[in-house]
């Protein structure tokens, strides 16, 4: 039979596929003939006849089998006997007996349902089933409420016929013939509400009657939580309309059928589940309809209704055409936040009551909502907030904090100006009386955040409430009274005034009242102080802001505008105490040390230069108006003041690190960080383990057993993962099975060289001593239960082992004399102690022969000679009178020699060996178990946990459900075995990489798979295993599959631990239980975008990707893969249309649902967080953890899960969590020393970083880190991410966001981690900071972080901006400070001013101005992330290793990875504010081996560092040449050696981080390559890598949608490089001290002839290179004759110095620039004043530049193609291609002189990368070379 199955398989596929096209079709062929050959069977005659009884019996056996069987059991059944009946008829010809035609059409008839019904956990369509699973009672009983039909209104009977074959069933099949859902939508969410319902049942307590009243009604209230606020905020009334009249059982229906209305709603929403109040809107006039039905006891369903899908065409889709329009206005992120409606827009139209007059329901398709019809519709108004692209949103924002420090910095100022300059002399009343004007100054800035809001929000008035609009204009009206009454009562207060006081007064009359201004002040702050009041009563300011009574909303009017979110966000009273505690101390510490560092030192000084008079000019002064030297003093006090602002995210570093510390310290973070400390701890692990991970047990012994039983399932996944050896694993594992013995078994590695220990003991004892030898055991209580076990295993083994009866009895003669021995205190002398050694090493060697299976009769004979051995010597050597007990009564049968070799093959027996084995033969003390570091810190760190603060768990059975989300597009699944081997130049392969970082984890695979490390045929022949052994070491979705599942596994384990512990009989049914108990509790879903397009595609990678996904899935059938699928399907009028499906696959890419979706979701938004949203209808549970798919999980981790979960259930602070933040560790930090600085950095980041957010701070969000989102609150408030394209670019952080304006609650628990991978390279992790820096400056900008702003209280508003954008904005206040500080410089040093300061007599001490000088210094913020780092590694392994560490990374050169990556964030940072360009980077998260390219480094860090550096150059070498002859060097180092460095890092730390970047050849073949992109021309249709023009254009594109304030803010700050050519023309010899502004203006002469010189050469080339090349060549003659003849007569006639040619250059090169700079910015400019004016006046739609019609567009190409005629556009780009060849040559050169010396290239790979890998790089190319197998590049 087997035989015909395989010959009908091989002719099936032959004809399938017969050219083998098909992946894997010829290997199946291969295998196939192998096995057909060696079957080697004769077909007989009769074969058809014994086929067909066979066939018969199989059919009879199945009509016997009950269906009530497992459904997949079922289903396996019937799939064999079809195929059975397709082997029969192709041996038969297809002529078989009528009674096989009948059983073959009785079992299709039976078994179409199974091959035809797919489920997806719950086979809930599956009559009569009994899967485990549908056997649980809170699954039956919650499938049983769903079906509960009876009293609902029916359909007719011609719906029901309409519907096809539909019946109704439950609940949800009647609301699917109601509103029209689609079919996989309910089936989908029955499965979803059935889990909901059942896990929620298991914790609640359960009514005799209505056993799941309470489920339901906790169910309703998560799920119409945020309906029902929603409702109250409008004043709307719920259209929940259920009766207390009727009876508990129809109330119960009625929420179920409410409950199934929303989530079905939800299921098919699609993007709109980004807009929870758009849902709100929907499901209230939905619920209408529904009551009206139920009510009025008729079926009818709504017009339009009536067909399934028609939800989706007539509700979702009109919404989903808007959001896609209004994301075409985008223009794919590119137009302005302002010029159209983002998700954010479009759901705040539904926190207004005109949405229900505007839209109406069913939707009124012609309201201004969804007219988005022609080229002429009108541009809609934003909602509530407009995303301008300013930096004022900085104050806007955050106006309380800048309002403070600004009047902090004035009061300081005016104390320190005192007379006593010290803060005693505020009591001075003149003093006070001038400290009070800061009241002023706080109601000039009140107008000013007033007059912003006006302007930033005017956009949105068009959507805005009326009040809205008259408190902006009566906030306006009262800040200019404010304005005026101040001044004016200030005045009046002052007895003598002078100046404006003056002025005032005489408007006034001269009258003194100092109270006047006093009471002005005091209602000034009446606000303020009534603030203050309510800050201090949180309760009570919860309940107004929450309140919806209007009389509560009209007191609130005025403090703030009312918002659907935002409200009631204030902590518990002992929370505010810690984070006001926090902040008061921080700013005390900040102002002090701004008040005697940075202010006081300064004002002397400045006021005696104020006294002086102005300095000797020595250039034409620029402006002459400014008296009593104010230049200067501006340009010491600049820098300063920036400093002032920026150094509190310096102090905020040092408070968080020490509060964090303290905290973490007091949460027991890091008490176990060694092996010693962890073995220490071990016996008391158990109890911890029983107190926190197990559920209430009820004896000790049970506790042990349940901790040995989770300590050896975390030591089996070390082995599994390769971290230790078979070895190290004997030796970690706790006993598996319980024992008789009378001492605890602890892990061998406790009892490591206790007994070799206690036989020298004892073979240095003399007869008589046995009291002390005990004694001296028993020091030591692990030495002496050694010994105990050790003996009573022996005894218990030779008893097992023997079976004849007078070979156990010599063992039991034996044992009864040592015990006689024992009791009467004689074992030494009734004992030879010097033959113990003996004993110990024969029966060592009899337990080394046991633990190793015996294959053949050799080996059994080995085990009995050993054992004859071993009792011979003990009774023989041993035992002084024991020669009797051994005798051979029997001549031929010897003693010994009737085994039980069957126990030797038993798991239990084999561990008990190898136990025994350990114990006698470890002499060391395995202190060094295991090795690896990754084992260690997982034992430590596991270890550690148990005795920290955690929730008990529960059982599996009574825990929280919950799912996990992996979103994943395109990246690396499982490495396939060439990208393994593939060599890159150097000859290194990944997979030659990975065993040189990781070589003890790849012997210790080889070991596992049993292969020889020499054996290459062998290794080469396991690369499937290979390939999973790297896959699981890079960040790959296998690593990550593999973790997640982990908590399946988990869960399993302790389920079944839990059903035994309860002594619950089962009937040996506790394994499937689990996996049932397992399945509810733990979904994964993977959301695999593109899926359906890999599945589909021919290309090799494409295809691999999802193959790879596909075995994930076999290999694990709880994973389901969640993928979006685009199909073409005919209309009715025969056109095509392209529609969309959310699809749901598992096992063997079995469909379970496909969902139709409204179009294409990712057009609509940013990728990722669609992606998450398309696939969370098809999570599961009450929690949903989100990982992204560079992430892992450890077993050991997954054991707490219960734990975490339950924190749920706690009140942590004011109200239970709605977000669980996750510790994480990062995994890629041993790949190379970058890899290691981002390691740390990171892990700073969520271990002190997050904690201290958390508590004290509580501004924790959510990261895209392992976060568990409270999925029921979340999915009823737009899901865990928001999508809008552009502003939403860092989707992750606003579900933290949101989650915290909608009153959650975020915290963080220590206790568990997961891992995660991080980016290794320089170009990874400056892609990944600038990803991150554009998603910063995005949220500078949104609603999110203003609302916060200000719907905080002051102190965590403080902590929101010092840890979201002010980290980014500081960074970017450090590096403007440095330009400030050295323009500044520039300044005082050209214009002959700092000259004259230094040179003057009566200035006897300068050390206050070079304090001022140098008190910024750049890397401050750079290297600011060590002491978080640092304090985190002290907590977690030991200040020692911290210091250690820290060293360590000083000599890796960290300080210059920091640095650089502050140039990162700067730049980028800046650059999205400004001009936007924001978008996701992907990073490739791959192993980094290769070598970038110059040409590559140079395109990436060009704008964003080396234009920086070299600007910064310059100024330090002006600086440098024209202040020498009167300053001191040893001055201008300590001023300028911070800068200097930052220079070096900008310039080159992309290249010392570059592997191979000093290698000679290397350098060679990046030279020839950067020449080659510099001259290709031609940029059009060309890609930046090929050719630097189109690169140059590229770099340009931020500025053609940059808006016109942006580009003249640019104008503004280009025009700095003007300061040189004017300062230094006149410092030239040639000039004569001649400062005359005519100077100047000759300067710009010499500048024009060099253009023209340029110009003249570029028309030359365009008119003559080609025809007339001889031509061409006289003329450049000419003109270089022209140029030397002018120099000449420039020596000779005009005294020109060879000093001033090269201070020319200095002055004229960032002349040049500037004018590259204008000429970039006039294009967009001339676009924006004139263009587009004049394109909107001829465009006959009137729409402009958004038109997108045929005559607009060849506008915009006409005007285009003008404009660069008119234009010198080709001069400037051949000024800005030299310019590129001189800062490209400039950078090289360095690196090629460094080149030269090989030791340089050696320290750099030292630098880069761990020895291993510098040792191993070092041998292959040596022998490359001499085996001349390598290549030049080798």
């Amino acid at each position: 039979m087997l035989y015909q199955g395989r010959r009908y398989a091989f002719k099936k596929v032959q004809r399938m596929d017969p050219s083998s096209t098909q992946r894997g079709v010829r290997q199946f062929k291969t295998y196939m003939s192998i096995k057909l050959d060696q079957d080697d069977i004769q077909v007989l005659g009769n074969d058809a006849n014994e086929i067909q009884q066979f066939y018969k019996k199989y059919c009879a056996s199945m009509s016997q089998i009950s269906e009530k069987r497992n459904f997949e059991e079922m289903a396996r059944y019937y799939q064999v006997a079809s195929a059975l009946y397709e082997v029969l008829m192709d041996v038969t010809n297809n002529k078989v007996d009528p009674q096989v035609t009948r059983w073959a059409e009785m079992i299709e008839e039976k078994g179409r349902h199974f091959k035809n019904y797919k489920y997806n956990i719950i086979p809930l369509n599956f009559p009569g089933s009994s899967e485990a699973i549908v056997e649980l009672p809170e699954i039956r009983g919650a499938i049983d409420a769903i079906n509960v039909i009876d009293g609902l209104p029916m359909p007719h009977m011609s719906s029901v016929h309409r519907q096809g074959d539909k019946s109704i069933r439950d609940l949800l099949d009647w609301l699917s013939l109601a509103f029209g859902f689609q079919k996989s939508n309910v089936e989908n969410q029955r499965e979803n509400m059935v889990l909901l319902l059942a896990n929620i049942s298991t914790r609640t307590a359960a009514q005799e009657r209505h056993p799941l009243v309470d489920s339901v009604n906790e169910l309703w209230k998560k799920i119409f939580e945020n309906y029902k606020s929603w409702c109250r905020y409008l004043h709307i009334s719920y259209n929940i309309m259920i009766s207390h009249d009727v009876t508990e059982h129809k109330k119960q229906q009625l929420k179920l059928l409410h409950i199934g209305l929303y989530l079905l709603i939800w299921g098919e929403a699609s993007n709109v589940r980004f807009m929870p109040e758009c849902l709100c809107y929907i499901f209230h006039h939905m619920a209408k309809q529904l009551h009206d039905m139920v009510d009025g006891n008729y079926f009818q369903p709504p017009p339009g209704f009536e067909e399934e899908g028609s939800f989706l065409k007539n509700v979702i889709e009109p919404i989903f055409k808007v959001l896609q329009k209004e994301a075409q206005k985008s223009r794919g992120g590119t137009a302005g936040h302002s010029a159209w409606r983002n998700y954010d827009d479009l759901n705040e139209l539904f926190w207004s009551e005109k949405c229900f007059a505007k839209l109406k329901w069913p939707w009124d398709l012609t309201s201004d909502f969804f007219n988005q019809q022609g080229r002429g519709a009108a541009r809609k108004p934003k909602t509530n907030f407009v995303e301008v692209r300013t930096f004022l949103h900085i104050f806007r924002s955050f106006d309380r904090m800048w309002i403070f420090f600004i009047l902090a910095f004035q009061a300081m100022l005016i104390v320190s100006w005192s007379s006593s300059g010290s803060l005693s002399g505020i009591t001075d009343g003149t003093v006070f009386r001038n400290v009070l004007s800061i009241f002023i100054t706080a109601a000039f800035l009140n107008f000013i955040k007033v007059t912003l809001d006006i302007l930033f929000t005017v956009q949105a008035w068009g959507s805005m409430e009326w009040t809205k609009i008259l408190r902006y204009l009566l906030k306006f009206v009262v800040a200019i009274a404010w304005m005026i009454i101040l001044p004016v009562t200030y005045s009046s207060s002052i007895k003598y005034p002078s100046g404006a006081g003056k002025i005032l007064n005489s408007w006034i009359g001269n009258w003194y009242n100092q109270s006047v201004y006093n009471v002005a002040i005091v209602i000034y702050m009446i606000p303020n102080i009534l603030a203050a009041l309510f800050f201090l009563l949180p309760p009570l300011q919860n309940f107004m802001e929450r309140s919806n009574s209007r009389v509560f909303v009209l007191l609130m009017w005025w403090i703030q505008p009312r918002l659907y979110v935002g409200r009631a966000m204030h902590e518990d009273i002992l929370s505010i105490l810690k984070y006001v505690f926090f902040w008061a101390v921080l700013l005390i510490s900040k102002l002090a040390f701004s008040f005697y560092v940075e202010i006081s030192p300064l004002i002397d000084p400045t006021k005696f230069i104020l006294d002086q008079r102005v300095g000797n000019y020595e250039w034409h002064q620029i402006f002459p108006f400014l008296p009593r030297n104010l230049g200067v003093v501006i340009t010491i006090w600049a820098p300063i003041i920036l400093v002032y602002f920026m150094d509190v995210q310096i102090w905020y570093a040092i408070f968080s690190t020490a509060f964090g510390g303290v905290s973490g310290a007091l949460s027991h973070v890091g008490e176990i960080r060694t092996l010693g400390m962890f073995r220490a701890r071990f016996k008391s692990m158990p109890e911890a383990f029983s107190k926190c991970i197990a559920a209430k047990q009820r004896e000790h012994a049970i506790k042990q057993n349940s901790f040995f039983c989770v300590w050896n399932s975390f030591i089996n996944s070390l082995r599994e993962e390769d971290f230790i050896s078979d070895r190290e694993k004997d030796i970690l594992m706790a006993p598996s099975f319980s024992s008789n013995l009378s001492v605890i078994q602890w892990p061998p590695f406790l009892l490591a060289s206790k007994i070799p220990a206690a036989l020298h003991m004892a073979l240095n004892s003399k007869e008589g001593d046995e009291h002390e030898l005990i004694e001296k055991l028993k020091l030591d209580r692990d030495r002496y239960n050694a010994v105990i076990e050790c003996y009573e295993s022996l005894m218990i083994i030779l008893n097992s082992l023997l079976l004849d009866s007078n070979d156990r009895s010599v063992v039991n003669e034996i044992d009864r004399k040592v015990t006689y021995s024992m009791t009467n205190k004689t074992f030494l002398e009734d004992f030879e102690m010097t033959e113990i050694g003996k004993v110990s090493a024969t029966l060592a060697n009899l337990l080394q022969l046991l633990k190793s299976e015996p294959i053949n009769g050799g080996e059994e004979r080995k085990i009995v000679n050993a054992l004859q051995d071993f009792m011979e010597i003990t009774t023989r050597d041993f035992m002084k009178d024991g020669q009797s007990i051994l005798k051979d009564e029997n001549e031929r049968k010897q003693s010994f020699t009737n085994l039980n070799m069957n126990m030797i093959k038993d798991d239990f027996w084999r561990e008990k060996f190898v136990r025994l084995h350990l114990l006698l033969t470890m002499k060391d003390s395995a202190m060094d178990v295991p090795t690896n570091l990754d084992a260690r810190r997982r034992i430590t760190f596991f270890t550690n946990s148990l005795f920290m603060k955690m929730p008990r768990a529960p059982h599996v059975h009574d825990m929280i459900s919950f799912s996990v989300l992996t979103p994943y597009y395109n990246e690396e699944v499982l490495y396939s075995s060439y990208e393994l081997n593939r060599k890159n130049e150097d000859g290194i392969s990944i997979l030659f990489y990975l065993q040189k970082i990781y070589p003890d984890e790849w012997n210790n695979f080889l070991e596992r798979i049993g292969v020889d490390p020499d054996d290459e045929a062998a290794v080469k022949g396991r690369m499937d295993d290979i390939r999973l052994w790297a896959s699981y070491r890079g960040q790959t979705l296998a690593r990550t599959v593999r973790g997640m599942m982990y908590y399946r596994r988990a869960l399993e384990l302790q389920c079944y631990e839990d059903m035994i512990n309860v002594e619950a009989d089962l009937g040996g049914e506790e394994a499937a239980r689990s996996k049932a108990i397992a399945d509810i509790k733990f979904t994964y879903v993977v959301s695999c975008q593109l899926y359906g397009v890999h599945k589909a595609s021919k290309d090799s990678r494409e295809k691999g990707l999802y193959e790879n996904i596909l075995n994930l899935m076999l290999t694990y059938p709880a994973l389901r893969i969640a993928y979006i699928d685009e199909k073409e399907v005919q209309l009715p009028n025969g056109k095509f249309e392209k529609q969309y499906y959310s699809v749901l696959v598992k096992g063997d890419d079995e469909e379970i649902y496909r969902i139709r979706l409204p179009g294409k979701p990712t057009d609509v938004g940013e990728g990722k967080p669609n992606n998450q949203n398309h696939a969370i209808v098809f999570t599961r549970g009450e929690a949903l953890q989100a990982i992204d798919m560079n992430q892992d999980n450890y077993l050991e981790e997954a054991f707490k899960m219960r734990n975490l979960l339950e924190e749920f259930l706690i009140t942590h602070g004011k109200s239970k969590p709605t977000i669980l933040g996750v510790g994480e560790h990062i995994f890629t930090g041993s790949v190379s020393s970058l890899a290691w600085f981002m390691s740390n950095q990171e892990t700073s980041f969520v271990t002190i970083g997050q904690r201290v957010l958390a508590n004290p701070l509580k501004v924790r969000f959510h990261y895209g880190h392992p976060d568990v989102f409270d999925r029921l609150f979340h999915l009823t408030r737009g899901g865990i991410s928001k999508a809008s394209k552009v502003i939403n670019l860092s989707e992750d952080i606003f579900a933290g966001f949101n989650s915290t304006l909608r009153r959650g609650n975020v915290t963080h628990h220590e206790y568990i981690q997961l891992g995660k991978g991080r980016d290794v390279g320089m170009n990874q992790i400056s892609n990944f900071e600038a990803k991150v820096a554009n998603g910063n400056g995005e949220q500078t900008l949104c609603r999110d972080i203003y609302r916060l702003g200000h719907r905080f209280d002051f102190y965590r508003m403080l902590s929101l901006y010092f840890t979201t954008v002010g980290f980014y904005f500081n960074s970017m206040v450090a590096v403007l400070t440095v330009y400030v500080f050295l323009y500044g410089r520039l300044y005082l040093v050209l214009s002959g001013l700092e000259k004259s300061i230094l040179q003057d007599p009566n200035i006897q001490n300068i050390k206050p101005f070079e304090n001022a000088l140098a008190t910024q210094s750049i890397f401050q913020l750079g290297m600011l992330l060590v002491l978080p780092m640092m304090m985190e590694v002290g907590l977690e392994k030991g200040f020692g290793r911290a210091l250690a560490e820290f060293v360590i990374m000083q000599l890796q050169l960290a300080p210059v990875f920091f640095t650089f990556h502050l140039g990162t964030k700067t730049h980028y940072y800046g650059r999205t504010i400004l001009h936007g360009g924001a978008k996701y980077r992907g990073t490739g998260r791959g192993f980094v081996v290769r070598h970038a390219k110059y040409a590559e480094n140079y395109r990436m860090y060009s704008r964003s560092h080396f234009v920086k550096a070299l600007e910064l150059l310059i100024l330090l070498v002006v600086y440098l040449a024209y202040g020498s002859s009167y300053r001191s060097s040893s001055l201008y180092l300590y001023v300028t050696v911070s800068i200097w460095f930052l220079v070096f890092c900008w310039l080159f730390a992309p290249f010392v981080f570059n592997p191979s970047c000093f290698e000679w050849h290397k350098t060679v073949d990046d030279w020839m390559d950067w020449w080659k992109w510099m001259g290709n021309r031609g940029g059009i249709g060309l890609a930046p890598e090929q050719s630097w023009e189109a690169w140059w254009m590229s770099e340009h594109d931020h500025l053609k949608n940059a808006t016109i304030r942006s580009l003249l803010l640019e104008f503004i700050i280009s025009l700095r490089f003007l300061i040189y050519q004017y300062g230094i023309v006149y410092h030239l010899h040639i000039v004569h001290e001649n400062k005359s502004f005519l100077v100047y203006a000759l300067s710009w002469l010499v500048i024009a002839v060099a253009l023209v010189s340029l110009k003249v050469v570029s028309m030359g080339r365009e008119k003559f290179v080609t025809r007339f090349q001889l031509v061409f060549r006289i003329l450049k003659g000419i003109v270089f004759l022209i140029l030397i003849s002018l120099l000449v007569l420039l020596f000779v006639g005009f005294d020109l110095a060879i000093a001033d040619v090269g201070a020319s250059i200095l002055a004229f090169i960032p002349t040049g620039w500037f004018i590259l700079l204008i000429a970039q910015l006039c294009g967009p400019l001339f676009r924006r004043l004139i263009v587009e004016p004049l394109h909107t006046l001829c465009c006959p739609f009137g729409t402009g530049a958004a038109c997108r019609g045929p005559c607009c567009a060849k506008f915009r190409q006409r005007t285009g193609a003008a404009l660069h005629k008119m234009g010198p556009w080709d001069s400037i780009q051949e000024m800005a291609r030299m310019y590129e060849y001189t800062m490209g040559l400039l950078i090289f050169v360095p690196i090629a002189v460094l080149s030269w010396f090989p030791f340089v290239s050696e320290f750099q790979t030292r630098l880069l990368f761990n020895q291993a890998f510098s040792r191993g790089l070092q041998i292959s190319r040596i022998l490359a070379g001499q085996n001349g197998s390598g290549t030049k590049r080798d």
